[in-house]
C-alpha cells in the first residue's frame, strides 16, 4: 500500500494497468478510453463500430499509447466472455473495467413500446451486468483486486418530463448494481463505482454550446440549474475517472460519484 508520505501523486497513477473499455467510441467511453491510455494504461478498446475503434486506436498510437480494438457489444454472455478473455491475450491479465456503453430512447410512456422500453434496458443494465459478471471472474481468479467503473447519469437519481421512463429506471438500476457488487466484491478488494455526469461536452451536444438562439436559449435554461454555472467539460470527467481507477480510490467502493457542477445537489 502507497503510503501519503511518500508521493502522493502516484496514488493516482495508472502506468502499466490493463484496462477494458466498453463502448469506447461513445461520448465518456472515448473520454475514457483517452484519460486511461494517456495516463499510461494500456487499454483495450470495445464497441460495435469498427473504423471508429480503429481511428481512435490509431490517434492514441500516434501519441504513444498501448491500445487494442475489438469490434464487439457487451450484449452477451458469450461477447462479454470474449472481451475479458481478449484484454488478458493482449496484456497478461485485467486490472480495470470501464463499462460506457448505452442508449436512451426518448419518448411519453403512452409512446413508448415494451421492446424498446426492454432494448434500453438490456443495453443499459443487462449488458454492464454481464460483462461484470465476466470481468469478475478474471479478477477474483487473479487474486489480486481490480477496479470497475460503471457510466450511471443524473438521471439515475432524477425524473425528466420529457420521455424517460427507460432511461431513467435504467440508470437508477445501474446505482443498485454498483452498490451491490461493492458489498459482494469488497471481500476481493474489487472497487466498484459509477460516475454520473449532467450535460458534458461530445459530439452530442456540441450544439448546447453555441452561440445560436436555440443554443443560447437551452444552455441558459440549464445551467439555472447547475451552482458551478457552466456545462461539463471532458477533463471533469477525466479527472474523476482516474481517481476511481487507481489506489487513490481503494478504500471506495459501492458509491456514485457526480461530477456534475452541483446540478443533483439542488
Amino acid at each position: 500500500m502507497l503510503s501519503c508520505a511518500e508521493n502522493p501523486v502516484e496514488l493516482f497513477s495508472v502506468r502499466g494497468r490493463s484496462a477494458l473499455v466498453a463502448g469506447a467510441t461513445g461520448a465518456f467511453g472515448e473520454i475514457a478510453a483517452e484519460a486511461l491510455a494517456r495516463a499510461g494504461a494500456r487499454v483495450l478498446l470495445a464497441g460495435a463500430a469498427r473504423d471508429r475503434l480503429e481511428a481512435l486506436a490509431g490517434r492514441l498510437r500516434t501519441g504513444g499509447a498501448t491500445v487494442a480494438t475489438e469490434a464487439q457489444r457487451p450484449d452477451s454472455e458469450a461477447s462479454c466472455e470474449a472481451l475479458v478473455a481478449a484484454t488478458v491475450r493482449e496484456f497478461g491479465g485485467l486490472d480495470i473495467l470501464v463499462v460506457a456503453s448505452g442508449i436512451n430512447d426518448v419518448a411519453p410512456i403512452g409512446e413508448l413500446t415494451p421492446d424498446r422500453w426492454q432494448a434500453v434496458m438490456d443495453a443499459n443494465v443487462r449488458g454492464p451486468w454481464l460483462l461484470c459478471r465476466a470481468a469478475g471472474r478474471q479478477f477474483v481468479g487473479q487474486a489480486r483486486g481490480g477496479k470497475v467503473v460503471l457510466v450511471s447519469s443524473a438521471r439515475g437519481l432524477l425524473g425528466h418530463p420529457a420521455g424517460y421512463t427507460a432511461y431513467c429506471p435504467s440508470k437508477s438500476a445501474v446505482d443498485g448494481l454498483v452498490r451491490a457488487l461493492g458489498c459482494e466484491w469488497g471481500r476481493h478488494r474489487i472497487n466498484v463505482n459509477a460516475i454520473a455526469p449532467t450535460v458534458f461536452r461530445s459530439p452530442l451536444t456540441a450544439w448546447m454550446f453555441g452561440d445560436d438562439e436555440r443554443a443560447r436559449t437551452t444552455r441558459t435554461a440549464f445551467l439555472q440549474r447547475i451552482p458551478l454555472g457552466r456545462l461539463g467539460e471532458p477533463a471533469d470527467l477525466a479527472g474523476a475517472l482516474l481517481y476511481l481507477c487507481s489506489a487513490a480510490s481503494d478504500f471506495m467502493t459501492g458509491q456514485v460519484l457526480r461530477p456534475d457542477g452541483g446540478y443533483t445537489a439542488g
